[in-house]
């Protein structure tokens, strides 16, 4: 990539280099991140790679140091200078602690800030702010069998059963082969941290003790698909020889764990994946990485790494009879976009991902020509006493993004809203109402 031309920083103990636009700093890393085993496991350090490149670094590399999940990436300048980012991936909610001992300058996270941890961090400015929170990839559990194994379909109240060691033969879910046999993850893994944050712990529950641990994704996959009483929680990429069931949650149908049903929320055990960056941070190379994550070329590397992008695509739904006529009728005409729109808690304003996601669709619309009466926005909500205020919300929460989408030169075809139906989450939590709040983008 031809290198940029020579830029002033005023920051100080920052050098300005005529190699590349961001500023290096003397004797210390440009860049630390720390937080999510999840992210900085493999995706993370590979966005870094990814933003070192676009910068025009040369010799780009990993480095180990003698502490356990955590790495340097490394580049270089072609005056020979290094160019060093640290990586450390202990959890979560190291990422917020490091913050605010001012260890760290930027945190992953698999989960969304804790009220506790936005209130101990307000000197950096507010973190839930639209520049400060970011959602850099959506990540998805496959919950996996034998393949001989009759069994189609689970629910989450079975799942958190399950594990939890509760229903211990596959003749109480109705299947047949005896004791059931159950595979997890360690408890150092982002899957399992994922699998307890969904499912067992939004249940009071713990994993049985009888589970056998894997630190390996692959044989643990494998163990699975060779064991007839077996099941197992999986990330995507590694179903391998396994049968993934489909999973639902309430009264949602039951999902298989597609890509695009991943990439809308709408598949029970999907997950954001955060950058948090303070918004008062003066550390140009946060910005950079987040601003690089969101980019189609960082998109595509949360792709390779085997999360889901929030790369907008349009996909064929095929009707059938559990959707309401309109709906069914819209299918048959219409593809509908990878992306669901969706809300802050307790409020009528798009969420901080369904802003980000505002630029992608409507890149999507421009780029295909869709401006002109293509577009049709479809709103669902939560149960509600009175079924005629659930389908007024759910056509305000379309009308939302109409606005949002008008401002930028879309002329809508129609807009329309489903009240409650057609869940895709359980209305008995907030977790489960906040999901099923959403709006579907659909184009012709």
């Amino acid at each position: 990539m031809t290198l940029r031309v020579l830029c002033v920083f005023l920051l100080s103990g920052w050098l300005s280099v005529s190699v590349s636009a961001l500023p290096i700093p003397e004797n210390r890393p440009a860049l630390r991140i720390q937080g999510s085993n999840t992210i900085g496991a493999e995706l993370g350090p590979a966005l870094v790679e990814g933003l070192l490149q676009e910068q025009g670094l040369l010799k780009i590399h990993r480095e180990t140091p003698d502490t356990a999940n955590e790495q340097r990436i490394v580049g270089q300048t072609a005056q020979g200078q290094r160019v060093i980012i640290e990586v450390a991936a202990h959890g979560s909610s190291t990422g917020f602690a490091a913050l605010k001992n001012a260890s760290a300058d930027l945190a992953a996270s698999s989960r969304e800030i804790k009220d506790s941890e936005l209130l101990a961090l307000q000197t950096l400015g507010d973190l839930k702010s639209p520049a400060a929170e970011q959602v850099i990839a959506i990540d998805g559990l496959a919950i996996i069998l034998n393949p001989a194994n009759p069994l189609q379909q689970l629910n989450t109240e079975q799942l958190a059963r399950i594990f939890a060691g509760e229903v211990k033969t596959w003749e109480e879910l109705g299947g047949r082969g005896g004791a059931i046999h159950l595979y997890a993850r360690d408890d150092q893994s982002g899957t399992y941290d994922t699998f307890k944050e969904l499912v067992l712990s939004r249940r009071g529950k713990s994993l049985g003790s009888a589970a056998k641990r894997f630190e390996s994704s692959e044989q643990l996959s494998d163990a699975v698909s060779n064991d007839p009483q077996g099941i197992g929680f999986i990330g995507l990429p590694y179903v391998r020889q396994a049968k993934a069931v489909a999973i639902a949650d309430g009264a949602s149908q039951a999902m298989l764990p597609l890509n695009s049903l991943i990439a809308t929320e709408d598949y029970p055990l999907s997950r954001r994946l955060f950058f948090y960056l303070p918004p008062d941070s003066r550390n140009p190379w946060a910005q950079a990485l987040a601003s690089f994550a969101q980019s189609p070329e960082g998109q595509a590397i949360v792709a390779a790494s085997g999360f889901v992008s929030q790369t907008v695509q349009a996909m064929s739904v095929a009707p059938n009879a559990l959707m309401p006529e309109g709906y069914q009728s819209l299918s048959r005409h219409a593809q509908r976009l990878t992306v669901n729109f969706r809300f802050a808690e307790g409020s009528a304003s798009l969420d901080n991902k369904a802003r980000q996601d505002l630029a992608r669709v409507l890149d999507y619309i421009k780029r295909n020509g869709k401006t002109e009466r293509a577009v049709t926005l479809v709103g669902f909500g939560d149960l509600k006493d009175d079924p005629a205020r659930a389908d007024l919300l759910s056509k305000l929460r379309a009308m939302a993004v109409r606005r949002e989408l008008v401002k930028n030169g879309v002329v809508m075809r129609e807009v329309r809203g489903f009240g409650a139906l057609m869940p895709v989450a359980t209305n008995s939590a907030d977790e489960g109402r906040i999901k099923n709040r959403r709006v579907e983008v659909w184009v012709y």
